[in-house]
């Protein structure tokens, strides 16, 4: 019972493949390069790597051969003028036309959160999920808010990480935000690939926890001694991190946010992490790390 993995050297995908072998699932990985750091690491904790790239849909024949179900995250495609919808979603359908013709039914695709509606508002993820739906005949849609791990990106481009002690995002001081950890996608990923046919033809809006950023800000401080704050980009701060960031702040301030009902998904996996819960696990340590330079 071979579970294909696209994106294995990710965040998401390596999650997946770790909590999958935990399970004595077998894993096989597609890379673009065998010989990454990133991909030895998955071949010695006992992924089964085969060499293939999204950009040319011939390559991925030999690798679903023998599969019986596809983990894929769907990657981000740029172009000249920032993100390429497009490509991105030529990438989704190669990777769905290459489990329909090795008679994969099942396909697990995690994309993005929606905003306040049912419908997927990213253009190149909402084609990938309308194509899956079309194409395979047991697919599932996980759809991860902001990830608890993005405490530890370093300030990508003037927000997200912590930077000198602030934590600088979009989102409003006093509101919730919704995050979720690594480690649940991958355990709501493992469970819809353990019983295809509970999961099958679903979408899930999937989350943790929802703090607002002073709480969280303040939770972090409590947990890892490392005073930090919270400070919200203005319009020129967010326009200047990218256009898509302060499109995302707009959205936000008009009321699309996301939704992902945490309860009902407590029902269906009873261990799902809250901040506290992450920080204690591990992030806590990742963060005094980070805020000390180690690695």
């Amino acid at each position: 019972m071979t579970t294909l993995i696209l994106g294995a050297t990710g965040r998401q995908g390596g999650a997946t493949a770790r909590r999958l072998l935990a399970d004595q699932r077998p894993v096989r990985a597609v890379v673009r390069d065998t010989t990454t750091d990133q991909a030895r690491a998955l071949a010695a904790a006992g992924v089964e790597l085969r060499q293939g790239d999204l950009d040319d849909p011939g390559s991925l024949t030999a690798a679903f051969d023998g599969a019986t179900a596809v983990f894929a995250i769907p990657p981000v495609a740029f172009g000249p003028n920032g993100l390429d919808g497009e490509r991105e979603a030529a990438r989704g359908r190669a990777v769905i036309d290459a489990a329909v013709a090795a008679g994969i039914e099942q396909v697990v695709f995690s994309t993005v959160a929606s905003t306040s509606t049912t419908a997927q508002s990213a253009v190149g993820k909402a084609e990938i999920e309308r194509y899956l739906h079309e194409r395979v005949a047991r697919p599932t849609v996980l759809r991860p808010v902001r990830f608890m791990t993005n405490y530890l990106v370093g300030g990508m481009a003037g927000f997200e990480g912590i930077v000198d002690g602030v934590h600088r995002h979009v989102f409003a001081p006093d509101e919730p935000m919704q995050i979720i950890a690594l480690e649940d996608i991958a355990d709501f990923a493992a469970m819809a690939l353990a019983d295809p046919d509970r999961f099958a033809g679903r979408t899930l809006e999937l989350a943790g926890d929802q703090p607002t950023p002073v709480e969280a800000a303040a939770m972090i401080t409590e947990a890892t001694g490392v005073p930090v704050r919270y400070r919200q980009l203005s319009d020129d701060e967010a326009a200047a991190a990218s256009p898509v960031v302060l499109e995302y702040k707009k959205r936000a301030q008009d009321g699309h946010r996301w939704h992902a009902d945490i309860e009902a998904l407590r029902v269906i996996h009873p261990g799902l992490r809250t901040l506290g819960d992450w920080l204690a696990e591990s992030g806590a340590a990742a963060i005094r790390a980070a805020q000390n330079g180690e690695h």
